[in-house]
Order: structure tokens, then C-alpha cells, then sequence
């Protein structure tokens, strides 16, 4: 571990305005990552990931109240004016937005969209440089012929490639932090793992910290190094990511893992998550997810758990330390 973290989130809260006040859409966030980590934020749709990203980059309107701290190699970025940010943006950190398709300019080319993602950061890069660039950057990001792509428009290329595209302007000025908000979201399994191999190949050649944000936890299981899990604002469960897939402590983290089928257990039913996240203008009381867990007691109706140490990680469960007994003595065949 560095003596700072490349980018380290803490407290960091979010609210929005609605009928008869404001509501609380991320919770008081605590992240960190290191050079060459890859992070995986991962939960339901609406839990938060996004927006927990966008605030940390700035890029939320100013209706939207953010609060906490933010920052990149040691130096706070929460707040700074917007002209500080965007030199900031795309020079030390960088996201790659959903669904490339609507993030992409139909009228420019591919050339132009990579060229003004390097001349936002360099006045003086002249035209054909700035085209030479976009051609290793296209060639980085594993598209054929890439001198004759730049002419090209974002209709003309397949969703794999548009979310290369994409890639491509995002570390067109080497940033130290890369953000991948839902990258494989509409792909096919194939071209999934294609993006994810093109992510882990930017990690280890630029050497930055990736931070990929997903609701599927498939495409976090072989990519990242350690995995925080979100639910109604806040993280529930926070660990490296071998020992939270292996021993899942949250029962929110166990029900995602039931769902997912696996090529190893071909006739074992898949078991849903009962119910849906809550809204956010009625948040239940206590632990969020006890209306919809199998397990909830008293204590978890009326009390919040804060996030605490595990032995594989943080866990934010009032029953954490019971269920994993319980979870331990059943593989074993014991009763418990």
C-alpha cells in the first residue's frame, strides 16, 4: 500500500431533490484504489454506483447536494471550481459512460471524436499528430485497420467496437484513474470478455487504477482485485474479491451469488432475491435490505449495521458473524 491511496472516496454523501425535501441517494461512501487495482463496484440497478462516480468527478448538476471527501493522489478534488475539474477530467481521471451508442456524437467520426479528446488537453497538438495518435490509440484498443476507422461514423461500427471506442478516448491522455461504468451492458458474452480482456491489457500497459461499476457480478469475478458491494446508498460488503466470492458474508451478497448461474452447478436452481430495492423516499428502517432477507431479526428492523472489519474484509450485517458459522459448519455437513 502507497502512502496515499490513488483515489480515495470518504464520507462521501449525496443528495437529491424530491417532493417535500431532499433524499439521501449515496449514504456516506468509503472507497480506495491503488495503481494498477482494479475495483469492482457492484450491485443492483439504482443502488448508487453511478451516481456515487459522478459525484466523485464532478459531473452532477448543482441541484444535487454532494458532500464528503474526494481525493486523487492525495489532493482533495471535491469541490474545486469547474474549470480545476476539467482540467482533471480525462488527464488523471477518466470514465467510460453507458451505453456508447448515445455517448457518441452521430455526426463526427471516430477521428474526431479521439482528436478532441486530445486536444482538450494539449492546444498545440496539431491536427496530423493528434490523427497519428488516434491511430495507436485505435490500434491499442484491438481495432483492425484503424487509419481507415477514423473516417468512419459511430453507426458504422458494432457495439464491441463503439465500447473501444469509447476506451480509446478515455485513456487518450494516459489518466491515472480509469472509471468503467457498465462497459459490457448489451453485449454478447463474446465481445463481453473482449472488452474486459482490453480494460485488464489498459491496466497493466498504462499501469492506472480501474474502477468498473456493474450489477453483474460475472464480470467482476475474474477481473477485479477486490469488490465492494452496494445496496440502497450504502456498501454493504468490502473485500478482496476471491474471499467475498468464495465466503460471501452479506446475505445481499449471497442472493446476487445464487442468481448467477455457474457452468459448474449445470442443475442447481437459481434462487431470486425476493422483492425490490426500496425507494428512496421510503427507505425502511434499520438495515435496508431486511425486508426482503430471509434471516432479518429484531435488531435488524431497527438499527442501521455500520461497515466492520471481517476476516475477509467489511461487512455491514448485524448477523454477519452467525450466518458465515452457519454457512462454514453446512459445508461441512454439519447441523447447525
Amino acid at each position: 500500500m502507497t502512502e496515499h491511496p490513488l483515489m480515495q472516496v470518504a464520507g462521501l454523501r449525496v443528495t437529491i431533490p424530491a417532493a417535500g425535501g431532499r433524499v439521501e441517494a449515496v449514504a456516506g461512501i468509503n472507497l480506495a484504489v491503488e495503481p494498477g487495482e482494479t475495483l469492482g463496484i457492484v450491485g443492483e440497478s439504482g443502488c448508487g454506483k453511478s451516481i456515487t462516480m459522478l459525484a466523485a468527478m464532478g459531473l452532477l448538476p448543482p441541484s444535487i447536494g454532494v458532500t464528503g471527501s474526494v481525493k486523487l493522489a492525495g489532493r482533495e478534488i471535491l469541490g474545486l471550481p469547474q474549470g480545476e475539474l476539467a482540467t482533471l477530467r480525462g488527464k488523471s481521471i477518466a470514465m467510460i459512460f453507458q451505453d456508447p451508442l448515445t455517448a457518441l456524437n452521430p455526426v463526427l467520426t471516430v477521428g474526431a471524436h479521439i482528436g478532441e479528446a486530445l486536444t482538450l488537453h494539449d492546444r498545440h497538438l496539431s491536427h496530423k499528430a493528434a490523427a497519428e495518435r488516434a491511430v495507436e490509440l485505435l490500434d491499442l484498443v484491438s481495432i483492425s485497420e484503424p487509419r481507415r476507422r477514423l473516417s468512419q461514423y459511430p453507426h458504422e461500427f458494432s457495439g464491441g467496437m463503439r465500447q473501444r471506442v469509447m476506451i480509446a478516448m478515455a485513456v487518450a491522455n494516459s489518466p491515472r484513474v480509469l472509471i468503467a461504468d457498465e462497459p459490457t451492458t448489451a453485449l454478447d458474452v463474446t465481445v463481453q470478455a473482449q472488452i474486459l480482456e482490453v480494460l485488464r491489457h489498459m491496466r497493466e500497459k498504462l499501469g492506472l487504477a480501474l474502477i468498473i461499476i456493474t450489477h453483474d457480478l460475472g464480470v467482476v469475478a475474474g477481473t477485479a482485485d477486490r469488490v465492494a458491494v452496494m445496496y440502497a446508498g450504502r456498501i454493504v460488503e468490502d473485500g478482496e474479491a476471491g474471499p467475498v466470492f468464495a465466503r460471501p458474508r452479506h446475505p445481499y451478497t449471497q442472493g446476487l451469488l445464487a442468481a448467477v448461474p455457474r457452468i459448474d452447478a449445470a442443475r442447481r436452481r437459481l434462487v431470486p432475491i425476493e422483492g425490490a430495492p426500496p425507494s428512496l423516499t421510503a427507505r425502511p428502517p434499520g438495515c435496508a435490505f431486511h425486508p426482503r432477507c430471509t434471516h432479518a431479526e429484531a435488531i435488524c428492523h431497527q438499527a442501521v449495521p455500520a461497515l466492520e472489519a471481517s476476516t475477509s474484509g467489511e461487512v455491514a450485517c448485524h448477523l454477519a458473524d452467525r450466518l458465515s458459522q452457519a454457512q462454514a459448519a453446512a459445508s461441512r455437513g454439519i447441523a447447525p
